[in-house]
């Protein structure tokens, strides 16, 4: 069993992003999202049409950002909030909404030196496709890197290839791998996504996930259970019985499962998903975001567990 370290919150039983970040820049940090007006390769016809089956960006993204408005009108808004509701004074720009990298690199050189020029903001953070990172735009992000906090956030989702097929994500694997690794090379922090409860998906063989993005190297992790909301392939697949909802009790084991398996320098960016009443289909939980946070956090106590309990460093993992 290994013991907790100085990487754990003392008080959360985890590595907190948002505890890390505090430490890091010795201030409060908060995320500002900004919609750059990005698409998706699975969207454009590239790799495919319709994007994920259970993907509507309304569904995670603030109202506020929208592509008609700038993005400094964007992280303007973003900023104020939370100065407002949190007391933070730095902030990290996330360009969130569809893959955001998936553009010529001048153009993405000018996007990111935009956010970054404002004083306050001492970083940014990438959503993309592991097939949306080439060598040239890996070259952009490590040159920004020198100077700034930068991180890319890999939605890997399930390291079953059948699945990825399934769910039309319109990358491989080995795809997410390579990425990765140009990434590694450079030094540039990597936030992997996956999601748990895909059919046909059991916790043993997502526990395996664990081991995998640990061999990796990744340095941050955003976990959430499938949910579906409306206008969705997937909420089609619920009411046809084709996607059956993961039960509460089994989503929660399952995240502090994988918790114990991740080294304790991985930092936790997000345990649940969530979206607006008005479009969610399913699961129902009926729990606000923080009730969904600490009926995790408060499992972990109860096992007298925390992150990394049942990890063990294997010799030549990344």
């Amino acid at each position: 069993m290994t013991e907790r370290s100085a990487f754990i919150h003392p008080e959360i039983r985890i590595n907190s992003y948002g505890w890390h970040l505090r430490k890091r820049f010795s201030s409060r940090v908060s995320k500002v999202n900004v919609d750059a007006g990005f698409t998706c390769p699975n969207r454009d016809g590239s790799k495919g049409v319709g994007g994920c089956v259970y993907c509507d960006n309304n569904s995670f993204s603030p109202a506020a950002t929208k592509a008609e408005i700038t993005i400094e009108e964007q992280m303007s808004a973003g900023m104020a909030y939370h100065r407002k509701r949190l007391g933070s004074e730095k902030f990290i720009i996330y360009f969130q909404k569809f893959t955001n990298t998936y553009a010529d690199p001048d153009h993405l050189r000018s996007l990111y030196n935009r956010a970054l020029s404002h004083p306050d903001v001492v970083g940014i953070s990438i959503g993309t496709r592991p097939d949306a990172i080439t060598p040239e735009i890996a070259d952009l992000l490590a040159e920004l890197a020198e100077k700034h906090y930068v991180c890319v956030e890999l939605g890997l989702q399930s390291m079953d290839d059948a699945i990825l097929s399934r769910i039309n994500r319109g990358h491989t694997v080995d795809e997410y791998i390579d990425a990765v690794r140009l990434l590694k090379a450079r030094g540039i922090e990597i936030c992997t996504h996956l999601i748990y409860g895909f059919p046909g998906e059991t916790r043993e063989n997502f526990l395996k996930t664990a081991v995998f993005i640990t061999d990796l190297g990744i340095d941050s992790l955003k976990l959430h259970q499938l949910h579906a909301v409306k206008g969705t392939q997937l909420a089609e697949q619920y009411r046809s019985g084709e996607f059956v909802p993961l039960e509460l009790e089994e989503y929660v084991a399952t995240a502090c499962d994988f918790l114990e398996r991740i080294p304790q320098s991985v930092t936790i960016q997000r345990l649940y998903g969530s979206a607006p009443l008005d479009i969610r289909v399913a699961p129902e939980w009926n729990l606000k975001n923080n009730q969904m946070w600490y009926a995790i956090l408060n499992q972990l106590k109860a096992r007298n567990s925390w992150q990394g309990r049942l990890y063990t460093a294997r010799t030549g993992s990344h």
